[in-house]
C-alpha cells in the first residue's frame, strides 16, 4: 500500500500489528484511512461519531469511546451534548481527513455514526435497519431481507441503500431530510421492523431478546434512537482479517458472497470500485419521514 498522501498526522508505531491473522500493522490501517478519506468523509466529516479504539490491537482491550477525552489532536473536535439525565457530555466529531487520522493514531479502528449532523443533534437524518441473522442463516438470506425492507420503504415512498456491514449482515440506509423529532424517526423505524416481524414471525423478529431471536433475523431499528450509532461506510472493523463496511448496489446484493468482502488491504479495487455507475448517488436523496 502507498503512503499516505495526507502527511499531516503523524502516526507513532507504524509497525504495530493490530491484526494478528492478517498481519495487517497500524501503519497499513492509518494509510488505508488515509486514502480512503474521500469516500468516507461525506458520510462521516461533521457527524458526530463513537470510535472503537484497539490500542494494542483487536485481540487485546478493544474499547467504545463516544465522548472526547485528553490524548486526541487538536482536529479531533467535540460538542457538549445534553444527556437524558439532564447531565452534559462533549461528544466526538471531525471536519478532515486529519481528524480521522488523529483517531487512528489513537487506536481507533472503527467509525460509528450518530443518526444526525453534529449541526443539530436533535434533527435525525439517517434511518438505518440492521439485518442481523441468527447463527445459521445463510446469507442469502439476509440480502433477500434486505429486500424486503427496502420494498417496504419504498411502500412509503422512501429511496434506500444497501451496506455490507464488514459483520455478517445488511444494513440498509435511508437518507432523510431533517425537520423531524427523534421520537418520530425511531417511532417510524420500529413500527416498519414490527410491521415486518408481526407479518413473518418464523423468519423475522424486532426484539433485541437472544431467547426470541434464535433461527430468524432481527431488524435492527433500535439505531435509531437518540445516541444510538451505526457503523460508517467504508469503516474498517475490529474483526478477523481487518474487514471493511462496504456501500452496494442492489442489483449486485444477491450476488454478494458474505458481509466481508473486502479488507483494508483492497484499498485500490475500493477506490476503482466507488466509481463505477452502479454506486453513483449512494446514500444520497432529498426526502422526508412520511407523516405517521
Amino acid at each position: 500500500m502507498a503512503p499516505p498522501a495526507n502527511g499531516n498526522v503523524k502516526i507513532t508505531s507504524r509497525d504495530r500489528v493490530i491484526f494478528p491473522d492478517a498481519g495487517h500493522t497500524k501503519g497499513e490501517l492509518a494509510d488505508y484511512y488515509a486514502e480512503i478519506a474521500p469516500l468516507l468523509l461525506p458520510f462521516a466529516a461533521k457527524r458526530l461519531v463513537s470510535l472503537v479504539r484497539c490500542p494494542q490491537g483487536r485481540n487485546k482491550k478493544c474499547f467504545f469511546q463516544k465522548h472526547r477525552t485528553k490524548g486526541f489532536g487538536p482536529h479531533v473536535r467535540s460538542v457538549t451534548i445534553t444527556e437524558k439525565e439532564g447531565d452534559t457530555e462533549d461528544y466526538i466529531f471531525f471536519e478532515d481527513a486529519d481528524g480521522l487520522l488523529e483517531c487512528v493514531q489513537m487506536g481507533t479502528i472503527e467509525f460509528h455514526l450518530w443518526g444526525a449532523p453534529q449541526s443539530d443533534v436533535e434533527a435525525p437524518d439517517r434511518l438505518v435497519f440492521d439485518l442481523d441473522p441468527d447463527t445459521g442463516i445463510a446469507f442469502s438470506d439476509v440480502t433477500q431481507a434486505a429486500q424486503d425492507v427496502r420494498r417496504k420503504l419504498s411502500d412509503h415512498g422512501l429511496e434506500s441503500f444497501a451496506m455490507l456491514t464488514g459483520g455478517k449482515g445488511v444494513h440498509v440506509v435511508v437518507p432523510l431530510t431533517g425537520g423531524h423529532s427523534w421520537e418520530a424517526h425511531s417511532g417510524f423505524a420500529k413500527q416498519l421492523a414490527s410491521q415486518m416481524a408481526d407479518n413473518e414471525p418464523g423468519r423475522f423478529t424486532a426484539t433485541m431478546s437472544k431467547e426470541k431471536r434464535k433461527g430468524k433475523i432481527f431488524i435492527d431499528w433500535l439505531r435509531n434512537a437518540r445516541g444510538s450509532t451505526a457503523i460508517a461506510p467504508y469503516s474498517a472493523r475490529a474483526r478477523s482479517g481487518g474487514p471493511v463496511a462496504v456501500p452496494i448496489a442492489w442489483e449486485k446484493l444477491e450476488k454478494a458472497p458474505n458481509a466481508h468482502p473486502f479488507s483494508i488491504g483492497d484499498t485500490a479495487e475500493l477506490l476503482k470500485r466507488a466509481k463505477h455507475s452502479s454506486l453513483k448517488g449512494w446514500g444520497k436523496a432529498e426526502q422526508r419521514l412520511p407523516e405517521s
